[in-house]
Protein backbone atom coordinates (compact mmCIF):
# COMPACT_ATOMS: atom_id res chain seq x y z
CA UNK A 1 0.00 0.00 0.00
CA UNK A 2 2.83 2.42 0.85
CA UNK A 3 4.46 1.90 -2.55
CA UNK A 4 1.20 2.71 -4.33
CA UNK A 5 0.78 5.89 -2.33
CA UNK A 6 4.32 7.06 -3.05
CA UNK A 7 3.85 6.42 -6.76
CA UNK A 8 0.66 8.46 -6.73
CA UNK A 9 2.30 11.34 -4.86
CA UNK A 10 5.10 11.40 -7.38
CA UNK A 11 2.82 11.63 -10.41
CA UNK A 12 3.26 14.70 -12.62
CA UNK A 13 -0.32 15.94 -12.43
CA UNK A 14 0.42 19.04 -14.46
CA UNK A 15 1.55 16.83 -17.34
CA UNK A 16 -1.33 14.39 -16.78
CA UNK A 17 -3.92 17.16 -17.19
CA UNK A 18 -1.95 18.60 -20.16
CA UNK A 19 -1.28 21.95 -18.55
CA UNK A 20 1.58 24.38 -19.17
CA UNK A 21 1.95 23.41 -22.84
CA UNK A 22 2.16 26.13 -25.50
CA UNK A 23 1.00 23.81 -28.31
CA UNK A 24 -2.16 23.00 -26.32
CA UNK A 25 -2.84 26.65 -25.39
CA UNK A 26 -2.56 25.72 -21.71
CA UNK A 27 0.72 27.52 -21.00
CA UNK A 28 -1.03 29.83 -18.51
CA UNK A 29 -2.50 26.98 -16.42
CA UNK A 30 -0.92 25.30 -13.40
CA UNK A 31 -1.70 23.33 -10.22
CA UNK A 32 -0.97 24.68 -6.75
CA UNK A 33 0.11 22.76 -3.62
CA UNK A 34 -3.55 22.18 -2.68
CA UNK A 35 -4.24 20.43 -6.00
CA UNK A 36 -6.34 23.34 -7.29
CA UNK A 37 -6.33 24.65 -10.85
CA UNK A 38 -4.67 28.05 -11.23
CA UNK A 39 -4.13 30.56 -14.04
CA UNK A 40 -0.95 32.64 -14.19
CA UNK A 41 -0.88 36.23 -15.45
CA UNK A 42 2.63 37.60 -15.08
CA UNK A 43 3.20 37.79 -11.32
CA UNK A 44 -0.49 37.26 -10.58
CA UNK A 45 -1.99 33.84 -9.85
CA UNK A 46 -5.73 33.17 -9.90
CA UNK A 47 -7.02 30.20 -7.91
CA UNK A 48 -10.08 29.00 -9.83
CA UNK A 49 -11.30 26.98 -6.85
CA UNK A 50 -11.35 30.13 -4.73
CA UNK A 51 -13.10 32.11 -7.47
CA UNK A 52 -15.78 29.42 -7.82
CA UNK A 53 -16.47 29.56 -4.08
CA UNK A 54 -16.49 33.34 -3.91
CA UNK A 55 -18.56 34.15 -7.00
CA UNK A 56 -20.63 30.99 -7.30
CA UNK A 57 -21.22 28.70 -10.26
CA UNK A 58 -21.87 28.35 -13.13
CA UNK A 59 -19.11 30.85 -13.74
CA UNK A 60 -17.23 32.14 -16.77
CA UNK A 61 -13.76 33.54 -16.08
CA UNK A 62 -12.24 35.74 -18.79
CA UNK A 63 -8.52 36.53 -19.01
CA UNK A 64 -7.90 39.57 -21.26
CA UNK A 65 -4.13 39.10 -20.90
CA UNK A 66 -4.40 35.78 -22.77
CA UNK A 67 -6.21 37.54 -25.63
CA UNK A 68 -3.52 40.22 -25.78
CA UNK A 69 -0.64 37.73 -25.65
CA UNK A 70 -2.08 35.53 -28.38
CA UNK A 71 -2.70 38.44 -30.73
CA UNK A 72 0.76 39.93 -30.13
CA UNK A 73 2.33 36.54 -30.82
CA UNK A 74 0.31 35.99 -34.01
CA UNK A 75 1.07 39.43 -35.43
CA UNK A 76 4.70 38.91 -34.46
CA UNK A 77 4.92 35.62 -36.37
CA UNK A 78 3.66 37.14 -39.61
CA UNK A 79 5.72 40.31 -39.31
CA UNK A 80 8.86 38.27 -38.63
CA UNK A 81 8.38 36.05 -41.71
CA UNK A 82 7.50 39.06 -43.89
CA UNK A 83 10.93 40.42 -42.97
CA UNK A 84 12.78 37.09 -43.21
CA UNK A 85 11.46 36.25 -46.69
CA UNK A 86 11.61 39.81 -48.01
CA UNK A 87 7.86 39.93 -48.57
CA UNK A 88 6.71 43.31 -49.90
CA UNK A 89 3.01 43.10 -49.03
CA UNK A 90 1.55 44.29 -45.71
CA UNK A 91 -0.04 42.07 -43.08
CA UNK A 92 -3.39 42.87 -41.42
CA UNK A 93 -5.26 41.05 -38.66
CA UNK A 94 -9.06 41.47 -38.63
CA UNK A 95 -10.99 40.15 -35.64
CA UNK A 96 -14.40 38.69 -36.64
CA UNK A 97 -16.81 40.03 -34.05
CA UNK A 98 -19.24 37.14 -34.44
CA UNK A 99 -16.80 34.93 -32.52
CA UNK A 100 -17.36 36.91 -29.33
CA UNK A 101 -18.90 40.38 -29.21
CA UNK A 102 -18.36 40.98 -25.47
CA UNK A 103 -16.69 44.30 -24.66
CA UNK A 104 -14.15 42.49 -22.48
CA UNK A 105 -12.91 40.68 -25.59
CA UNK A 106 -13.11 43.50 -28.15
CA UNK A 107 -11.28 46.23 -26.23
CA UNK A 108 -8.11 44.19 -25.51
CA UNK A 109 -7.93 43.27 -29.19
CA UNK A 110 -8.23 46.87 -30.30
CA UNK A 111 -5.54 47.87 -27.81
CA UNK A 112 -3.15 45.41 -29.46
CA UNK A 113 -3.76 46.64 -33.00
CA UNK A 114 -6.55 44.41 -34.31
CA UNK A 115 -8.73 45.56 -37.17
CA UNK A 116 -12.36 44.41 -37.16
CA UNK A 117 -14.72 42.32 -39.28
CA UNK A 118 -18.50 42.48 -38.83
CA UNK A 119 -21.33 40.43 -40.30
CA UNK A 120 -24.49 42.37 -39.44
CA UNK A 121 -25.83 45.88 -38.99
CA UNK A 122 -26.07 45.31 -35.22
CA UNK A 123 -22.38 44.41 -34.97
CA UNK A 124 -21.57 47.48 -37.05
CA UNK A 125 -23.72 49.56 -34.71
CA UNK A 126 -21.42 48.47 -31.85
CA UNK A 127 -18.43 49.53 -33.94
CA UNK A 128 -20.13 52.90 -34.52
CA UNK A 129 -20.44 53.36 -30.76
CA UNK A 130 -16.75 52.52 -30.30
CA UNK A 131 -15.90 54.95 -33.09
CA UNK A 132 -17.98 57.73 -31.58
CA UNK A 133 -16.49 57.04 -28.15
CA UNK A 134 -12.99 57.30 -29.64
CA UNK A 135 -12.14 53.75 -28.56
CA UNK A 136 -10.01 53.22 -31.66
CA UNK A 137 -8.18 55.43 -34.13
CA UNK A 138 -8.78 56.07 -37.82
CA UNK A 139 -6.10 53.60 -38.89
CA UNK A 140 -8.28 50.67 -37.85
CA UNK A 141 -10.13 49.16 -40.81
CA UNK A 142 -13.51 47.45 -40.71
CA UNK A 143 -14.50 44.69 -43.15
CA UNK A 144 -18.25 44.21 -43.62
CA UNK A 145 -19.22 40.66 -44.51
CA UNK A 146 -22.55 38.88 -44.34
CA UNK A 147 -25.83 39.50 -46.19
CA UNK A 148 -26.32 43.24 -46.71
CA UNK A 149 -29.76 44.48 -45.67
CA UNK A 150 -30.70 48.05 -46.57
CA UNK A 151 -30.16 49.02 -42.93
CA UNK A 152 -26.68 47.45 -43.01
CA UNK A 153 -25.74 49.21 -46.27
CA UNK A 154 -27.07 52.56 -45.05
CA UNK A 155 -24.92 52.32 -41.92
CA UNK A 156 -21.85 51.39 -43.98
CA UNK A 157 -22.37 54.48 -46.15
CA UNK A 158 -22.96 56.69 -43.12
CA UNK A 159 -19.73 55.61 -41.45
CA UNK A 160 -17.74 55.97 -44.68
CA UNK A 161 -18.89 59.57 -45.06
CA UNK A 162 -17.82 60.22 -41.46
CA UNK A 163 -14.31 59.05 -42.26
CA UNK A 164 -14.24 55.47 -41.01
CA UNK A 165 -11.93 53.13 -42.93
CA UNK A 166 -14.73 50.73 -43.80
CA UNK A 167 -14.82 48.15 -46.60
CA UNK A 168 -18.00 46.30 -47.63
CA UNK A 169 -17.37 42.82 -49.04
CA UNK A 170 -19.77 41.78 -51.81
CA UNK A 171 -21.16 38.32 -51.11
CA UNK A 172 -24.25 38.08 -53.31
CA UNK A 173 -25.32 39.25 -56.77
CA UNK A 174 -28.01 41.50 -55.26
CA UNK A 175 -25.34 43.54 -53.45
CA UNK A 176 -23.33 44.33 -56.56
CA UNK A 177 -25.70 46.91 -58.07
CA UNK A 178 -25.77 49.11 -54.98
CA UNK A 179 -22.09 48.68 -54.11
CA UNK A 180 -21.08 49.35 -57.72
CA UNK A 181 -21.69 53.02 -56.98
CA UNK A 182 -19.95 52.93 -53.58
CA UNK A 183 -17.24 55.61 -53.35
CA UNK A 184 -14.83 53.81 -50.99
CA UNK A 185 -12.82 50.61 -51.22
CA UNK A 186 -14.78 47.39 -51.69
CA UNK A 187 -14.06 43.69 -51.70
CA UNK A 188 -15.60 40.53 -53.09
CA UNK A 189 -16.02 37.14 -51.48
CA UNK A 190 -15.46 34.14 -53.71
CA UNK A 191 -16.82 30.66 -53.06
CA UNK A 192 -13.73 28.66 -53.98
CA UNK A 193 -14.35 25.53 -56.02
CA UNK A 194 -12.37 23.39 -53.58
CA UNK A 195 -13.23 21.63 -50.35
CA UNK A 196 -11.24 21.76 -47.15
CA UNK A 197 -11.02 19.34 -44.25
CA UNK A 198 -12.96 21.38 -41.71
CA UNK A 199 -15.60 20.92 -39.05
CA UNK A 200 -18.05 22.82 -41.23
CA UNK A 201 -17.21 21.27 -44.59
CA UNK A 202 -20.42 21.54 -46.59
CA UNK A 203 -21.24 20.27 -50.07
CA UNK A 204 -22.71 23.66 -50.98
CA UNK A 205 -21.75 27.10 -49.64
CA UNK A 206 -24.38 29.82 -50.04
CA UNK A 207 -21.92 32.63 -49.32
CA UNK A 208 -19.81 34.41 -51.91
CA UNK A 209 -19.86 34.65 -55.70
CA UNK A 210 -18.91 31.62 -57.73
CA UNK A 211 -15.49 31.77 -59.34
CA UNK A 212 -17.16 32.28 -62.74
CA UNK A 213 -19.29 35.19 -61.49
CA UNK A 214 -16.36 36.80 -59.71
CA UNK A 215 -14.22 36.63 -62.84
CA UNK A 216 -17.10 38.09 -64.87
CA UNK A 217 -17.42 41.26 -62.78
CA UNK A 218 -17.26 44.50 -64.74
CA UNK A 219 -14.09 46.49 -64.13
CA UNK A 220 -14.22 48.21 -60.74
CA UNK A 221 -11.47 50.71 -59.93
CA UNK A 222 -12.19 50.51 -56.20
CA UNK A 223 -12.14 46.71 -55.93
CA UNK A 224 -9.28 46.15 -53.50
CA UNK A 225 -9.88 42.86 -51.67
CA UNK A 226 -10.43 39.26 -52.71
CA UNK A 227 -11.87 37.36 -49.77
CA UNK A 228 -12.69 33.71 -49.18
CA UNK A 229 -13.52 31.52 -46.19
CA UNK A 230 -12.85 27.78 -46.13
CA UNK A 231 -14.79 26.88 -42.98
CA UNK A 232 -14.39 26.57 -39.23
CA UNK A 233 -11.85 24.55 -37.24
CA UNK A 234 -9.74 23.58 -40.26
CA UNK A 235 -8.18 20.24 -39.37
CA UNK A 236 -4.95 20.29 -41.38
CA UNK A 237 -2.45 22.91 -42.45
CA UNK A 238 -2.55 21.34 -45.92
CA UNK A 239 -6.14 22.55 -46.32
CA UNK A 240 -5.11 26.08 -45.32
CA UNK A 241 -2.24 26.14 -47.80
CA UNK A 242 -4.22 24.52 -50.63
CA UNK A 243 -6.87 27.22 -50.19
CA UNK A 244 -4.26 29.96 -50.48
CA UNK A 245 -2.77 28.47 -53.65
CA UNK A 246 -6.17 28.14 -55.30
CA UNK A 247 -7.33 31.62 -54.22
CA UNK A 248 -4.11 33.14 -55.54
CA UNK A 249 -4.82 31.72 -59.00
CA UNK A 250 -8.18 33.58 -58.93
CA UNK A 251 -6.48 36.70 -57.57
CA UNK A 252 -4.05 36.83 -60.52
CA UNK A 253 -6.87 36.56 -63.05
CA UNK A 254 -8.99 39.20 -61.31
CA UNK A 255 -6.12 41.65 -61.00
CA UNK A 256 -5.89 41.79 -64.79
CA UNK A 257 -9.46 43.15 -64.84
CA UNK A 258 -9.32 45.18 -61.61
CA UNK A 259 -5.84 46.76 -61.49
CA UNK A 260 -6.21 48.16 -57.97
CA UNK A 261 -6.86 44.75 -56.42
CA UNK A 262 -4.06 44.45 -53.87
CA UNK A 263 -5.23 42.37 -50.88
CA UNK A 264 -5.95 38.68 -50.34
CA UNK A 265 -8.15 38.00 -47.30
CA UNK A 266 -7.92 34.31 -46.41
CA UNK A 267 -10.71 34.53 -43.81
CA UNK A 268 -10.92 32.51 -40.62
CA UNK A 269 -11.13 28.85 -39.68
CA UNK A 270 -7.70 28.33 -38.13
CA UNK A 271 -8.21 25.43 -35.74
CA UNK A 272 -7.27 25.10 -32.10
CA UNK A 273 -6.50 21.87 -30.19
CA UNK A 274 -9.68 21.58 -28.13
CA UNK A 275 -8.85 17.96 -27.30
CA UNK A 276 -5.22 18.75 -26.40
CA UNK A 277 -3.75 16.47 -29.00
CA UNK A 278 -0.96 17.19 -31.50
CA UNK A 279 -2.03 19.95 -33.87
CA UNK A 280 -0.51 22.37 -36.37
CA UNK A 281 0.77 25.68 -34.99
CA UNK A 282 0.29 29.30 -36.02
CA UNK A 283 4.03 29.88 -36.07
CA UNK A 284 4.67 27.10 -38.59
CA UNK A 285 1.67 27.92 -40.77
CA UNK A 286 2.41 31.67 -40.88
CA UNK A 287 5.89 30.91 -42.22
CA UNK A 288 4.52 28.69 -44.97
CA UNK A 289 1.79 31.18 -45.94
CA UNK A 290 4.25 34.03 -46.49
CA UNK A 291 6.73 31.81 -48.30
CA UNK A 292 4.05 30.41 -50.64
CA UNK A 293 2.59 33.84 -51.47
CA UNK A 294 6.04 35.24 -52.18
CA UNK A 295 6.98 32.37 -54.49
CA UNK A 296 3.64 32.42 -56.32
CA UNK A 297 3.76 36.21 -56.76
CA UNK A 298 7.31 36.18 -58.04
CA UNK A 299 6.51 33.37 -60.46
CA UNK A 300 3.45 35.25 -61.75
CA UNK A 301 5.43 38.47 -62.02
CA UNK A 302 3.04 40.52 -59.88
CA UNK A 303 3.39 42.65 -56.76
CA UNK A 304 3.17 40.71 -53.50
CA UNK A 305 -0.44 41.07 -52.28
CA UNK A 306 -1.29 42.46 -48.89
CA UNK A 307 -2.48 39.67 -46.61
CA UNK A 308 -5.48 39.80 -44.26
CA UNK A 309 -6.54 37.03 -41.89
CA UNK A 310 -9.60 36.63 -39.65
CA UNK A 311 -8.54 33.95 -37.18
CA UNK A 312 -10.94 34.76 -34.35
CA UNK A 313 -11.49 31.44 -32.63
CA UNK A 314 -7.74 30.89 -32.45
CA UNK A 315 -7.26 34.16 -30.56
CA UNK A 316 -10.14 34.20 -28.08
CA UNK A 317 -11.24 30.62 -27.34
CA UNK A 318 -8.44 29.91 -24.80
CA UNK A 319 -9.12 33.18 -22.95
CA UNK A 320 -12.26 31.94 -21.18
CA UNK A 321 -12.87 29.07 -18.77
CA UNK A 322 -16.35 27.90 -17.73
CA UNK A 323 -16.66 26.41 -14.24
CA UNK A 324 -19.44 24.18 -12.92
CA UNK A 325 -20.16 22.45 -9.64
CA UNK A 326 -21.10 18.77 -9.58
CA UNK A 327 -24.45 18.61 -7.78
CA UNK A 328 -25.33 14.91 -7.99
CA UNK A 329 -24.36 11.57 -9.51
CA UNK A 330 -26.17 8.56 -10.90
CA UNK A 331 -24.61 5.16 -11.54
CA UNK A 332 -24.59 3.69 -15.06
CA UNK A 333 -24.63 -0.02 -15.91
CA UNK A 334 -22.70 -1.46 -18.88
CA UNK A 335 -21.25 1.69 -20.45
CA UNK A 336 -17.85 3.30 -20.98
CA UNK A 337 -18.65 5.58 -18.06
CA UNK A 338 -19.51 4.39 -14.57
CA UNK A 339 -21.69 7.32 -13.53
CA UNK A 340 -23.43 10.49 -14.58
CA UNK A 341 -22.13 13.62 -12.89
CA UNK A 342 -24.79 16.34 -13.04
CA UNK A 343 -23.57 19.95 -13.26
CA UNK A 344 -25.30 23.07 -11.96
CA UNK A 345 -25.59 24.51 -15.46
CA UNK A 346 -26.45 23.40 -18.96
CA UNK A 347 -24.42 22.30 -21.96
CA UNK A 348 -27.34 23.08 -24.28
CA UNK A 349 -27.57 26.62 -22.93
CA UNK A 350 -24.04 27.63 -21.94
CA UNK A 351 -21.87 25.56 -24.32
CA UNK A 352 -24.17 25.25 -27.30
CA UNK A 353 -21.54 23.69 -29.57
CA UNK A 354 -21.60 20.59 -27.35
CA UNK A 355 -25.07 19.89 -28.65
CA UNK A 356 -25.00 21.68 -32.03
CA UNK A 357 -21.77 20.35 -33.56
CA UNK A 358 -20.76 17.71 -30.98
CA UNK A 359 -17.76 19.75 -29.91
CA UNK A 360 -15.26 17.93 -27.71
CA UNK A 361 -13.83 19.92 -24.82
CA UNK A 362 -10.89 19.66 -22.46
CA UNK A 363 -12.65 19.06 -19.14
CA UNK A 364 -10.52 18.95 -15.99
CA UNK A 365 -11.06 19.22 -12.21
CA UNK A 366 -10.79 22.60 -10.54
CA UNK A 367 -10.00 20.98 -7.19
CA UNK A 368 -8.95 17.51 -5.99
CA UNK A 369 -6.80 17.17 -9.10
CA UNK A 370 -4.76 14.34 -7.65
CA UNK A 371 -7.65 12.34 -6.13
CA UNK A 372 -8.63 8.87 -7.36
CA UNK A 373 -10.55 9.04 -10.64
CA UNK A 374 -13.84 7.81 -11.95
CA UNK A 375 -14.92 7.38 -15.57
CA UNK A 376 -17.97 9.60 -15.95
CA UNK A 377 -20.33 11.30 -18.34
CA UNK A 378 -21.65 14.79 -17.64
CA UNK A 379 -25.28 15.91 -17.68
CA UNK A 380 -26.77 19.39 -17.61
CA UNK A 381 -29.57 20.55 -15.34
CA UNK A 382 -32.29 20.91 -17.97
CA UNK A 383 -34.91 18.22 -18.47
CA UNK A 384 -33.60 17.55 -21.99
CA UNK A 385 -31.94 14.20 -22.74
CA UNK A 386 -29.60 15.93 -25.20
CA UNK A 387 -28.19 18.14 -22.45
CA UNK A 388 -25.09 16.04 -21.86
CA UNK A 389 -21.40 15.68 -22.60
CA UNK A 390 -19.95 12.20 -23.14
CA UNK A 391 -16.73 13.07 -25.02
CA UNK A 392 -18.21 11.50 -28.14
CA UNK A 393 -19.33 8.33 -26.33
CA UNK A 394 -15.97 7.85 -24.64
CA UNK A 395 -15.66 9.07 -21.04
CA UNK A 396 -14.26 11.89 -18.91
CA UNK A 397 -11.87 11.23 -16.04
CA UNK A 398 -12.86 13.19 -12.94
CA UNK A 399 -12.24 12.76 -9.20
CA UNK A 400 -14.46 10.45 -7.22
CA UNK A 401 -16.95 12.39 -5.14
CA UNK A 402 -16.05 12.23 -1.46
CA UNK A 403 -18.74 14.38 0.12
CA UNK A 404 -17.06 17.75 -0.40
CA UNK A 405 -17.60 20.25 -3.18
CA UNK A 406 -16.27 19.23 -6.60
CA UNK A 407 -15.84 21.81 -9.35
CA UNK A 408 -14.86 21.20 -12.95
CA UNK A 409 -13.48 23.51 -15.64
CA UNK A 410 -14.23 23.46 -19.34
CA UNK A 411 -11.34 25.09 -21.19
CA UNK A 412 -11.38 27.08 -24.47
CA UNK A 413 -14.96 28.38 -24.15
CA UNK A 414 -14.24 31.94 -25.32
CA UNK A 415 -15.40 31.50 -28.93
CA UNK A 416 -19.05 31.53 -30.06
CA UNK A 417 -20.63 30.12 -26.88
CA UNK A 418 -21.85 33.46 -25.50
CA UNK A 419 -23.52 34.49 -28.74
CA UNK A 420 -25.24 31.12 -29.05
CA UNK A 421 -26.32 30.88 -25.40
CA UNK A 422 -29.99 30.35 -24.54
CA UNK A 423 -32.37 29.88 -21.59
CA UNK A 424 -33.79 26.40 -22.17
CA UNK A 425 -35.90 25.47 -19.12
CA UNK A 426 -35.37 29.12 -18.10
CA UNK A 427 -32.01 28.28 -16.57
CA UNK A 428 -29.70 31.18 -15.77
CA UNK A 429 -26.63 31.92 -17.85
CA UNK A 430 -23.30 31.61 -16.02
CA UNK A 431 -22.07 34.65 -14.16
CA UNK A 432 -19.06 36.27 -15.84
CA UNK A 433 -15.99 37.76 -14.17
CA UNK A 434 -12.93 39.41 -15.69
CA UNK A 435 -9.52 38.52 -14.19
CA UNK A 436 -6.99 41.20 -15.10
CA UNK A 437 -3.95 42.74 -13.42
CA UNK A 438 -4.55 40.65 -10.31
CA UNK A 439 -8.06 42.03 -9.81
CA UNK A 440 -11.56 40.68 -10.44
CA UNK A 441 -14.37 42.63 -12.07
CA UNK A 442 -17.93 41.32 -12.31
CA UNK A 443 -19.17 41.59 -15.91
CA UNK A 444 -22.44 39.70 -15.44
CA UNK A 445 -24.13 38.76 -12.19
CA UNK A 446 -26.05 35.53 -11.70
CA UNK A 447 -29.46 35.93 -13.29
CA UNK A 448 -32.57 35.74 -11.14
CA UNK A 449 -35.87 34.07 -12.00
CA UNK A 450 -37.38 37.55 -12.28
CA UNK A 451 -34.75 38.85 -14.72
CA UNK A 452 -35.10 35.76 -16.93
CA UNK A 453 -38.89 35.96 -16.80
CA UNK A 454 -38.74 39.52 -18.16
CA UNK A 455 -36.92 38.23 -21.24
CA UNK A 456 -40.01 36.16 -21.99
CA UNK A 457 -42.52 38.94 -21.42
CA UNK A 458 -43.36 38.31 -17.77
CA UNK A 459 -43.54 41.29 -15.43
CA UNK A 460 -43.88 41.55 -11.64
CA UNK A 461 -47.66 41.75 -11.67
CA UNK A 462 -48.38 38.91 -14.09
CA UNK A 463 -48.64 36.21 -11.44
CA UNK A 464 -51.29 38.04 -9.40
Amino acid sequence: MAKKKNKKQGKNWKKFWKLGVDEFNTQFFDINKDSNLTVIEGYHIYNLHGLAHKYGTPLQVVFPAIIEDRLKDLIGYFQAYVKIYGYKGKFFYHYPMKVNQNKEFILPLLSEGANLEVTSSNELWLVKKLWEGEKFNSKIRVFCNGPKTDQYLDLIEELRTKGMNIVPIMEEQEEIERLFKYKGDIGVRVDLAIKADTHWDKKFDRFGLSERDALSLTKMKNLKILHYHLGSQIKTQKSILDGIKHAFSIYVQMQKIHPNLDTLDIGGGFGIPYEKKKFYTAKAVSSKIIKILKNLSDKAGIKHPNLAIEWGQYIVAPAQVTIYKIISKKYIDKANAKAWYVIDGSFMNDLKDTWAIHQKWHVIPVNNMNNPFKRVWLAGSTCDSDDKYTAGGDYILLPKLNGGDQFIAVLDTGAYQDGLASHHCLLSLPAKIIAQDGEIKIARKHETAESIGKLFGWTNGDHK
